[in-house]
């Protein structure tokens, strides 16, 4: 790994896969509005799912909710990718303010603890999922005597 590499790689932000759950409003410079969907985002840029790509280069709006964060900032996109059903489109932001970025930077953490918490069970859950003896077998439930069949009566689903 070259010297730049190493250093782009120690600066580069964390990225959240979002696999398009945040839509995006995206307003252009002719004031023509697009709507796309995140595939990932991080405190400097994401990319962005569209149906049609965009030239590279140009300014943008994005507009979104992540978290407790709504992002309204200037972007630039840059060179799209093909995919399977329309493009790819990554995008770096151009001025978002240090307390936005700090926002959206908590925000992003957040969802990379969710997923990791979804994707690694607890210690508790390790225990029982993955121990060689047989898992339990569920008590079996209490018979009703005739007494409290007849204080208690049932309706037929049917009914």
């Amino acid at each position: 790994m070259s010297k730049v590499d190493r250093k782009r790689s120690v600066n580069r932000a964390p990225r959240v896969k979002l696999a398009g759950t945040v839509l995006v409003l995206m307003r252009l410079e002719n004031g023509r509005q697009l709507r796309a969907k995140l595939h990932q985002l991080s405190t400097s840029g994401g990319l962005l799912h569209l149906e049609q790509p965009l030239d590279e280069g140009i300014k943008v709006e994005v507009i979104f909710h992540v978290g407790n964060s709504t992002v309204r900032t200037k972007a630039r996109v840059l060179f799209p990718m093909w995919a399977t059903q329309g493009y790819l489109q990554p995008f770096e932001f151009e001025d978002l303010g240090e307390l936005d970025r700090r926002e959206l930077q908590i925000d992003l953490q957040k969802l990379l603890e969710s997923s990791a918490a979804a994707v690694i069970p607890s210690p508790d859950r390790m225990d029982t999922q993955f121990s060689d003896s047989p898992s339990p077998t569920p008590a079996p439930s209490p018979q009703q005597t005739d007494s409290e069949s007849e204080s208690h009566p049932t309706q037929s689903v049917l009914d």
